[in-house]
């Protein structure tokens, strides 16, 4: 019924707002070489079994041989089914999911007229957001080509998303990259978590990407790491939003962000933004018997554990908390998106995808940067 109601008032929301110009700064949350979210050091503490440990900043690489450029995930609350141009939610978003990837690649994130949370509302109710999503996506292709044409230089390059950011990416592989070998060879991974990238069962390549395979194996290049978290002994639903395939013959993929190809529980390197108020299952998280940390990130090693679980339709990230008793730090983490008190079941831990992986995967960048002749 809110959905509903949602939808209809959408129908008087103000107009979109004109296309950026990504030939200006400042239609970029992040670019090399300047002062932004993406260069801001992020104050950071160490948690282990034993509590606390030391304190650091996140750095910017001085001349790092990769690009990432980044698409950030669905934030915006503005009114209409496409967000404005100021940033707000988005800058959030950035420091959060892609900040950390400074101190091994160049960074590039443009602002675009994403769908806002609205759409997504207005969607649910059966809402048309056709027009919405080529607009957002015009937006990221046209950012794309400014990228390539004056910041790229023939460099080798990540892509990174995450949720409606992930589906953006994977619409320019399929429209732009596929399509242009040369710029193919320069790709050396696409990390996008958060929205279901389709291969048939058992294949590595078919489905949302006609050349692309998914990553199956550490160190692999040209592939792509995709994966929606559930939590353990709670997979997704038949019909689900994430995890969950209606194609016949078809699967959601699953690659382990720690280590690709793996089918085993691995276990993970994660950075949690420890004063975020969103709700979690069974309350607010005490990430320490000692008490709150004193930095707004807390960096986990091996707190929680990832295991791909591919069976038929379904492919997901299962996610185990791996406390024990007598440990000093947390028993459980968040992830669960919730509405009017209620948890989506059909959408996993699709707010913790990034953050529970952040460091294997920031791991994975800087090694394909090593491995680059200049």
């Amino acid at each position: 019924m809110i959905a509903g109601v949602v939808a209809s008032l959408l129908g008087l929301a103000a107009p979109t707002p004109p296309a950026p110009d990504y030939s200006k700064p400042s239609s970029w949350l992040c670019l090399p070489g300047r002062k932004d979210v993406c260069s801001t050091p992020l104050a950071t503490t160490a948690l282990n079994p034993n509590g606390y440990g030391s304190t650091g900043r996140s750095t910017v690489a001085a001349d790092p041989p990769v690009d990432c450029f980044y698409v950030y995930p669905t934030v915006s609350r503005d009114q209409g089914l496409n967000s404005d141009l100021n940033a707000g939610e988005e800058k959030a978003a950035a420091e959060t999911q892609f900040a950390r990837f400074a101190g091994v690649c160049r960074t590039f994130a443009p602002i675009y007229r994403q769908m806002t949370l609205g759409a997504i509302a207005a969607y649910s109710a059966g809402g048309d957001i056709t027009e919405a999503s080529k607009i957002a996506y015009r937006d990221v292709a046209a950012a794309w080509h400014d990228y390539l044409r004056t910041g790229n230089g023939g460099r080798p390059f990540v892509l990174i998303g995450h949720s409606q950011g992930s589906l953006m990416l994977q619409q320019l592989i399929a429209n732009e990259i596929e399509t242009n070998p040369a710029v193919a060879a320069r790709m050396k991974l696409a990390i996008i978590p958060g929205f279901n990238v389709l291969v048939p069962e058992g294949k590595l390549v078919g489905g949302t990407f006609r050349k692309t395979p998914l990553c199956s194996r550490p160190g692999q290049t040209g592939c792509v790491i995709s994966w929606t978290s559930f939590r353990d002994k709670n997979p997704p639903p038949k019909g689900a939003m994430f995890g969950y395939s209606s194609a016949p013959g078809m699967t959601a993929a699953c690659v382990n962000p720690a280590l690709p190809g793996s089918s085993d529980w691995v276990r993970l390197d994660s950075y949690w933004y420890a004063r975020s108020s969103l709700p979690v299952p069974g309350g607010p998280i005490r990430w320490s018997s000692e008490g709150q940390p004193s930095t707004p990130y807390v960096r986990t090693e091996g707190l929680v554990s990832a295991k791909c679980v591919n069976e038929g339709p379904r492919g997901y990230l299962s996610i185990r908390t791996n406390h024990a008793p007598g440990e000093e730090w947390t028993d459980r983490v968040g992830g669960e998106v919730s509405v009017l008190g209620m948890f989506l079941p059909g959408w996993g831990m699709h707010l913790s995808d990034i953050a529970e992986a952040q460091g294997d995967l920031v791991r994975q960048v800087g090694d394909l940067g090593s491995k680059i002749d200049r």
